[in-house]
């Protein structure tokens, strides 16, 4: 057994400075002593699969970083594992408990996974091993670990068990303060509706070089590519859902401007990031949300954001402001708004379903992608 400062201390000496995650009551000790240490950063996720992406978006500003949850969060975890990190060669330690281990009695919810809780790790190919329960292994483990993940470029387990942190209390633990909502504007024209990729060309012409784009899987990443390749761009190849809270982790991380460019299905996919952007705050972050109300990637089907107001449910979630627009003219409005919203914009933009005819695939491999997006954010 161990403190929760004997890990965070080591892993604080060997670089690791970034956590976020979802609580479990075994992690209690690890989370709250990481919340109250003003040496790390915290952040709380919605989900799961959503720490995860948080987690590489600050990698690819610079920061080791953990991922801690419960090892029934690993099923929200198992799709940016395997089509973020494993693709884009992104690595993260992180920390997953072991409800219904080996001999433990837990409730029936845990079952099946506190089984197959190891066999998962490795079908996923994450390496693993047991949480150092000795102080004097702790600072081993830690650089064992870090060298694999240096090594694979992939994901790094501990998996912890009941009672392996001692519960040693922890300082504060306060939560970001409560915002207020954000300010609503409507700069819709009722005009015919441009392409996305009208759209994309329309805020590319709209935004300084030195601003960093996270494009969402499917074809929104596919014609940003085809419009100009460049290495600010992050084309997600998977992990449908994730750009918002990706876009999170970098913008918390760099001074320079960030645009998440996402789509409507992707966006519902994981609307809890809204909740967490807006809580954390992050005022170089532009979120645009292309929503052309269906799965166009798929053959058109139809989502339900035709009764979704993205705009009005991200002023409620603390953004500093939420911007509808339907035409070029209300776009280019919209983003000179969002330069002085005081916080994050997220713009609501209705396109028309479709894309061009013939369009191709990124050329560049994911991995190249995240190695010249890190290195165009690096000071």
């Amino acid at each position: 057994m161990i403190s929760a400062g004997d890990f965070l201390d080591a892993g604080h000496a060997a670089g690791v400075d970034f956590f976020t995650g979802v609580p479990c009551s075994f992690l209690t000790p690890l989370i709250n002593g990481a919340i109250a240490d003003t040496r790390l950063a915290y952040v709380a996720a919605a989900s799961e699969g959503e720490a995860v992406a948080i987690a590489s978006g600050a990698w690819l500003a610079g920061h080791k970083t953990a991922v801690i949850c419960q090892n029934s969060g690993l099923g929200n975890a198992v799709n940016p594992i395997t089509s973020l990190n494993y693709p884009f060669r992104i690595p993260t330690l992180m920390v997953v408990t072991w409800r219904a281990g080996l001999g433990l009695k837990d409730e029936p919810q845990h079952e099946l996974m506190g089984r197959i809780t190891p066999g998962l790790l490795d079908l996923m190919e994450v390496p693993h091993r047991p949480f150092p329960t000795s102080a004097a292994d702790v600072a081993l483990a830690i650089e064992e670990a870090l060298l694999k993940m240096d090594k694979t470029g992939r994901p790094f387990a501990f998996i912890m068990q009941k009672g392996d942190v001692t519960n040693d209390g922890g300082g504060d633990m306060s939560a970001p303060p409560a915002r207020a909502r954000g300010q609503i504007t409507d700069v819709c024209e009722g005009g015919e509706l441009p392409s996305r990729y009208a759209a994309m060309e329309t805020l590319l012409g709209g935004i300084s070089d030195d601003t960093a784009i996270i494009a969402t899987t499917g074809k929104c990443g596919r014609e940003l590519f085809t419009i100009n390749d460049r290495p600010q761009h992050l084309y997600q190849v998977g992990s449908m859902g994730c750009a918002a809270a990706m876009g999170l982790g970098v913008a918390l991380n760099v001074e320079r401007p960030v645009v998440v460019l996402d789509g409507d299905g992707a966006a519902l996919m994981k609307l809890g990031s809204l909740a967490t952007i807006g809580a954390y705050a992050p005022d170089n972050l532009v979120h645009v949300v292309l929503d052309n109300g269906t799965y166009d990637s798929t053959g058109g089907q139809p989502t339900v954001s035709a009764s979704v107001d993205f705009a009005g449910v991200a002023a409620d979630c603390g953004y500093g402001a939420g911007i509808r627009c339907d035409g070029r003219g209300g776009f280019i409005k919209a983003l000179a708004q969002a330069k002085g919203s005081g916080g994050p914009t997220l713009i609501h933009m209705r396109v028309r379903p479709g894309s061009m005819s013939g369009l191709g695939r990124p050329t560049i491999s994911p991995a190249d992608v995240a190695l010249r997006f890190k290195e165009f954010l690096s000071p």
